[in-house]
């Protein structure tokens, strides 16, 4: 690999280090990024460490908790068993990331109520704020009432704190998806051979982008025709099938890019990120001339869809997808209805 990360402090501020070869074409890569600087002391490269750069060299983000000055003092212990439960329960980064900041909006809003002698009651009134006042929406009250609840239950362990507290009601949203003239039309507008296998992959594989990006050359078993995804959602692994249309370019993108580890690797190695696939998505869509407002998710709808309609077994497409709960699952018969959609309108027999 050319270059290699490591996260360090420098003059009292946090930064990543940059080390590589010396060789002028990588030298004027990291140059050409803001804010790269030389440290004599240290004789290395180094960036500040923000997101951006976190995100462009694949490094793990910081779990940027709440702020604790917000907090009065008499709840920032209640605050520090909540974020070390979660640790110990190894709730995913983006869990926790949310839980956090849930629970800090909450304990804020209290001031110097302790947290612990909260009333059911109280606890009502104030969703009933969030929804009223603070016009919060359905999915986020959602989020902080799952934060709360962790608390209480999990951390206080009072298990029947919740019971009378009922949830408001999530709108049911189906999901988009794009049909099949303009999943070939967005695969023939993109040229670079790198981005096509992504987007065919996402599509043809029904990944989550973060599951893309996590593929490794070792994942792909082409001899048995299936593609390992390790870790997924809720720490699941599980198999997908790989297309025989795709394997041919497959090859000929491994011979042409000579990928390390990852199969989508940065222009400074380590996996792809979310935000550089969400990027090829939209330029692909702009190509195609495409004008459905739809993200790079809908490559998975689709897919889930698209089976559907073509008569797959829905526990079949469970599988494929990862969901726990067949549910979930079930929300594509909404949107892959061709008996449904064979039906005339009165109004075309006039």
């Amino acid at each position: 690999m050319d270059f290699q990360f490591s996260v360090g402090i420098h003059k009292d501020k946090d930064v990543i280090w940059v080390k590589f070869r010396k060789e002028e074409t990588l030298i004027k890569k990291v140059k050409s990024l803001v804010g790269a600087k030389w440290s004599a002391t240290t004789r290395c490269w180094y960036v500040p460490d923000k997101p951006a750069f976190r995100e462009l060299f694949a490094i793990t983000p910081k779990i940027d908790l709440y702020q604790q000055s917000d907090i009065d003092p008499i709840n920032q212990p209640a605050y520090t068993d909540f974020v070390t439960q979660l640790k110990l329960k190894a709730y995913s980064k983006n869990t926790i990331q949310t839980y956090t900041s849930e629970f800090g909006a909450y304990l804020k809003t209290l001031k110097s109520v302790p947290v612990d002698k909260i009333s059911p009651e109280r606890l009502r009134s104030y969703f009933l704020y969030c929804l009223e006042k603070l016009k919060l929406t359905e999915n986020t009250v959602h989020s902080r009432l799952n934060a709360i609840k962790f608390y209480y239950e999990q951390v206080r362990h009072k298990e029947k704190f919740f019971f009378d507290i009922p949830r408001p009601q999530r709108p049911e949203k189906l999901p988009k998806v794009l049909n099949d003239k303009e999943i070939k039309k967005l695969f023939d507008s993109t040229n670079n051979l790198k981005h096509r296998m992504i987007l065919m992959l996402t599509y043809g594989m029904g990944l989550r982008v973060s599951e893309v990006i996590k593929l490794r050359i070792a994942d792909i078993d082409s001899t048995r025709m299936q593609v390992f995804i390790e870790a997924a959602k809720g720490k699941k692994d599980r198999y997908v099938n790989l297309p025989y249309s795709i394997l041919e370019d497959l090859r000929r993108y491994y011979k042409e890019y000579k990928p390390a580890k990852y199969l989508f690797e940065g222009q400074y190695g380590g996996q792809y990120t979310v935000r550089s696939v969400q990027a090829v998505f939209k330029t692909a869509m702009k190509n195609a001339k495409i004008n459905k407002r739809i993200g790079v998710h809908g490559l998975r709808h689709s897919y889930a869809t698209h089976l559907l309609e073509a008569g797959t077994d829905m526990t079949f497409i469970q599988s494929l997808l990862g969901h726990n709960d067949i549910k979930t699952t079930q929300i594509y018969a909404k949107v892959g209805r061709k008996e449904v959609q064979k039906v005339k309108s009165p109004l075309d027999r006039m």
